[in-house]
């Protein structure tokens, strides 16, 4: 009988084609396989708490899979051994033990997103934010965060044909902080739509920039198109940033 285990790690976006496999094309479960497999002497397949696209970092991701050690944490240096292993942009974090049953998506109760928008031109940034120039108004922005808080069916923010059987998602949070030369979105829900975050980012810049008023975003909300919201914004400035597990599932 196998053992599940929930492997915590952190990644950069920028050299890969997202998290999930696909035909050939270097994606960040791909290489967590590959060094689990070399590590643990054993053909290791994890599962992942959702897809990240082409670019989009990860500061908290968390994937299962099932192992034949029983007690993976009493290696001490386990998790030193895989981090040397894996390239500089992909980190390793925590190891834990969970119930048979226990899915790194299917179990998570809440995720959480963090969108980075530059005010300046920051050669530092360049491939984790979004450089925007010109005056926007954070208020205008935040008070369309609210009306997100008053709907659950968010279609004109998801992909077209994602083939996803729901679009309805519960958002618990949205608000945009600005800070030095840094404007930066966090949004809480139960579950992400593919391309969610970026395509309200891309519709919300439009709010603050004063090219669109509250009703006609709360218009695009109600006609549950996606042709009718703002373009995506970029992917490198977005980050997965936490993801909640009940504590029962934690052997």
């Amino acid at each position: 009988m196998k053992t599940r285990y929930f492997i915590f790690i952190s990644y950069k976006g920028t050299s890969y084609h997202g998290w999930q496999i696909q035909p050939n094309s270097v994606t960040v479960q791909k290489i967590l396989d590959e060094a689990l497999t070399v590590v643990l002497n054993e053909k290791i397949s994890t599962i992942g708490a959702g897809r990240t696209d082409t670019g989009v970092h990860a500061i908290y991701f968390c994937a299962h899979f099932d192992s034949i050690s029983p007690d993976l944490l009493s290696l001490g240096n386990l998790i030193f051994r895989l981090n040397q292993y894996l390239p500089s942009d992909i980190s390793v974090f925590s190891l834990k033990k969970v119930v048979p049953d226990a899915s790194a998506r299917y179990s998570a109760t809440s995720r959480t997103y963090k969108y980075y928008i530059s005010r300046i031109k920051d050669p530092f940034s360049l491939y984790s934010s979004w450089y925007l120039h010109g005056s926007i108004y954070i208020d205008s922005m935040n008070e369309a965060c609210h009306l997100l808080l008053n709907h659950s069916d968010f279609t004109s923010f998801s992909r077209l044909h994602s083939g996803s059987k729901s679009n309805i998602c519960k958002i618990y949070s949205a608000v945009w902080k600005e800070s030095d030369n840094r404007i930066v979105f966090t949004i809480k829900a139960d579950r992400f739509l593919r391309n969610m975050v970026r395509a309200i980012v891309g519709t919300m810049v439009e709010v603050g920039f004063g090219k669109m008023d509250l009703k006609e975003f709360e218009d695009i909300i109600l006609a549950k198109d996606r042709c009718k919201a703002g373009k995506s914004a970029p992917a490198k400035g977005l980050f997965l940033a936490d993801i909640e597990y009940p504590e029962e599932i934690f052997i």
